[in-house]
């Protein structure tokens, strides 16, 4: 009966993440902003910090990028979300996570019961690399320092890692994915203490769905550990 039960847990998160994702290619329309009430302190860090990337120098991807992308979501949440770097949406945009790859965390997001106004959401890098691809190490190290700050300021409890992309900039090139993820990890930026954990990127899950099960147990960990600590 329990081993009938798992199953249709499983069933229902995949009807739940794959429904209407692979033949709508329409960006998410984010612009309406919500209007949370935090301090006029982490209002102002934030700016700062937004403010330090936008004048950052001889970047080619700044260059080349139509918006900085610097969050969405709850800058109240102790749940943050960091990704790799914008996509084509997302540069037009302005937001991370708002095409297909950002249909489909939302779909995660909703499997345990979580939405962007319950998490707080960023990237590596904050401009689009050219065609999408993988930012190099020399375009990382630029903008560690960023997330980082960015890290420190929102100060969560929780932060998954999408990718390993943000895995490598946050934890070392020594590692790989598939033995990382799922595996909660202490780790502090500045004052800011939080348990860690890293999880497969969308847009990879999207390319090898074979994955998305082991994707589903990270999630349960998340859903979990935020019940756990009554956030």
């Amino acid at each position: 009966m329990l081993k009938k039960n798992k199953s249709i847990k499983l069933l229902n998160y995949y009807k739940l993440i794959n429904h209407n994702l692979i033949y709508n290619n329409k960006p998410i329309n984010r612009y309406k902003k919500e209007n949370y009430e935090i301090s006029k302190d982490k209002v102002k860090k934030l700016e700062l910090l937004k403010k330090e990337i936008l004048n950052i120098k001889n970047c080619n991807l700044k260059k080349q990028a139509k918006n900085i992308v610097f969050s969405d979501g709850n800058p109240k949440s102790k749940i943050m979300l960091i990704g790799e770097a914008p996509g084509a949406n997302e540069d037009q945009e302005g937001l991370p996570f708002v095409g297909r790859a950002g249909q489909l965390l939302d779909k995660m997001l909703s499997a345990i019961d979580l939405d962007r106004k319950k998490v707080y959401i960023s990237n590596i890098v904050n401009y689009r690399p050219p065609e999408n691809r993988k930012p190099t190490n020399e375009e990382i190290k630029r903008y560690l320092p960023f997330i980082t700050k960015h890290i420190e300021i929102i100060n969560p409890k929780i932060i998954v890692l999408l990718g390993s992309t943000a895995m490598n900039a946050l934890i070392g090139n020594e590692v790989v994915i598939s033995k990382m993820r799922g595996k909660w990890i202490e780790r502090k930026f500045g004052n800011c203490k939080a348990s860690l954990i890293i999880t497969f990127h969308p847009a990879f899950l999207m390319r090898q769905p074979a994955q998305k099960k082991m994707a589903w147990i990270d999630l349960k960990m998340i859903r979990d550990k935020n019940n756990n600590l009554n956030i």
